[in-house]
């Protein structure tokens, strides 16, 4: 039974091993679809924002746009 447990467990890690791996291959991708984008001319930092803004939800978007507004009004920034 224990052979068992340890092989299990030794297949487990090996799995989150690989898909570290694979997620390490995957940022490395991105990083150079960024850089692909910034040579041709695009804001890679505003697109870092759109990213993280189509992955809200519409309702959380709107609730942040709105109080976003409210502290740039009461700062001036407008």
């Amino acid at each position: 039974m224990a052979e068992t447990t340890d092989d299990r467990l030794r297949l487990l890690i090996e799995r989150i091993e690989r898909l570290s791996e694979e997620g390490k291959g995957i940022a490395d991708d991105i990083r150079d679809v960024y850089n692909e984008a910034k040579a041709v001319g695009y804001d890679v930092k505003i697109m870092r924002q759109v990213v993280r803004l189509r992955k809200m939800k519409p309702d959380d978007r709107r609730e942040m746009d709105m109080v976003l507004e409210t502290y740039r009004s009461a700062l001036g920034l407008d």
